[in-house]
């Protein structure tokens, strides 16, 4: 049997494990999954014979080594800092290697011996970034080779709560790692290029430049910028387009409201909160007000950022119960963020049939034999509960996938690599359509840079 060692089963590893043991039988698979605790692998196992679940800590550098050796192939669904151990281990041990995470510094520079050795590392092959490279190649591909030149690529993804299961005011939940939703934005200025202008969104302006789409017959949405969307011009060979732009998707409204959080600080991950543990969620609200022996926090709040106690931005706030004396944080030594997201969690995690939803849309603009096109591709995938979700499916079954056509072959061009080449997404593509991951293609006027783009 070809033994398939995955790392790590937290919230996106469902589908992939579903996927992987209803091909087990047929494929002659058995799967290793490590965890450093098996509560949640035995659950998803649920005692299927081809499948085993076993402790393994990344940190424990016997352990690791021992399961590697071992695997014909591994995926690592860990954090993407800790795939670097794991990708040195698969080169010693001579291992493919599958991760959905970006391609790091440190595992670009394991290309040279990646493909010494006659290895695949394939990379990025989740959702965002997976799907959508996949999905966006294919397009520019099929008009490139018909003579045609690139004017425009716009992408956004986001996951959301699906419609029958958004009971709150912000319509939106958590569907994969909520630190990174708290963090969002961080780290640089956004980045991308508009009909040649080149444009920059420092993080305290971020939530309030949006974009506004349609998604084929899903509804409105709003979309904020990406950090970088330049980069993005060469990994799709884009070089000279004049409109380049990457965004993540929300429910209309939403980007405003997270805006106030950005605004006082909350979001802040750079210093710990003394006394933290003790804090009431009222007390964290009032930290990044001005003292006033005689105004309440909720006043002082208003005033500051100028809200109107009518205005849904204050029913956002209020039904997040942040001005709550009673309810303590219980973080020792907690950043701002951390603490921030102890609170929305309380209000933002997904119940146990709650369903979420996976948007993404890309927009084309080219030229034909003189004449300007523009094509819409647009996705939507709703998930069956909170250990289905819809981020699971689309993250896990391009990984799960990808690394059953390593094992066998069918992709191998070695090296440290994204799925953007016709061997890797054509006939990922092809089986996604079979769980339901299929684009709707339109053609639409061609318009430049969308509209309602309020930039300029």
């Amino acid at each position: 049997m070809k033994n398939i060692l995955i790392i790590g089963a937290g919230k996106s590893s469902s589908y992939l494990i579903k996927y992987l043991l209803e091909k087990s039988d047929e494929e002659n698979l058995h799967l290793t999954i490590g965890d450093i605790s098996t509560e949640n692998s035995n659950k998803l196992i649920n005692n299927h014979k081809n499948a085993e679940s076993v402790v393994l800590d990344v940190f424990n550098e016997e352990q690791r080594k021992y399961f590697i050796n071992k695997a014909d192939i591994v995926i690592s669904m860990l954090p993407a800092r800790f795939h670097l151990e794991v990708a040195k281990d698969c080169i010693t041990y001579n291992k493919n290697l599958v991760t959905a995470s970006y391609i790091s510094k440190e595992m670009k520079e394991l290309d040279e011996k990646v493909k010494r050795k006659g290895l695949v590392f394939m990379n990025e092959i989740g959702l965002d970034p997976g799907i959508d490279h996949m999905s966006a190649m294919q397009v520019i591909d099929n008009i490139r080779n018909n003579g045609s030149k690139m004017l425009l690529f716009e992408s956004f993804t986001g996951g959301l709560v699906a419609p029958e299961s958004d009971d709150n005011l912000w319509n939106y939940k958590f569907t994969w790692n909520p630190r990174n939703v708290v963090l969002a934005g961080q780290g640089g200025a956004a980045m991308f290029i508009q009909e040649g202008t080149y444009k920059y969104i420092p993080y305290h302006k971020l939530f309030r430049r949006t974009e506004f789409l349609n998604v084929n017959g899903s509804g409105k949405f709003e979309a904020y910028a990406n950090r970088d969307s330049l980069k993005y011009r060469s990994i799709y060979g884009l070089d000279n387009i004049p409109t380049m732009y990457r965004g993540t998707i929300r429910k209309i409204g939403f980007s405003r409201a997270w805006n106030i959080f950005v605004q006082l600080g909350m979001t802040d991950d750079s210093y710990t909160i003394e006394n933290s543990e003790n804090m009431s969620y009222r007390d964290f609200v009032n930290l990044f007000l001005a003292y006033s022996p005689s105004d309440s926090v909720e006043l002082k709040l208003r005033s500051y950022l100028k809200i109107d106690q009518d205005d849904v931005m204050w029913e956002k706030l209020v039904e997040l119960d942040v001005f709550n004396p009673n309810k303590k944080i219980g973080l020792k030594n907690a950043t701002p963020a951390q603490m921030l997201q102890k609170i929305l969690s309380d209000s933002w995690t997904l119940k146990e049939d709650d369903k979420d939803m996976i948007v993404m849309q890309h927009i084309f603009g080219y030229e034909h034999e003189g004449k300007k096109h523009q094509i819409e591709s647009s996705l939507v995938v709703i998930g069956e509960n909170q250990t289905y979700t819809a981020m699971a499916k689309t993250v896990g079954l391009p990984v799960g996938i990808a690394a059953l056509k390593i094992l066998k072959g069918e992709i191998k061009t070695p090296g440290v690599q994204r799925p953007i080449t016709k061997e890797v997404y054509e006939p990922i593509l092809k089986e996604l359509k079979n769980y339901g991951i299929k684009f709707t293609e339109k053609k639409v006027p061609f318009l430049g840079y969308n509209p309602n783009h309020i930039t300029g």
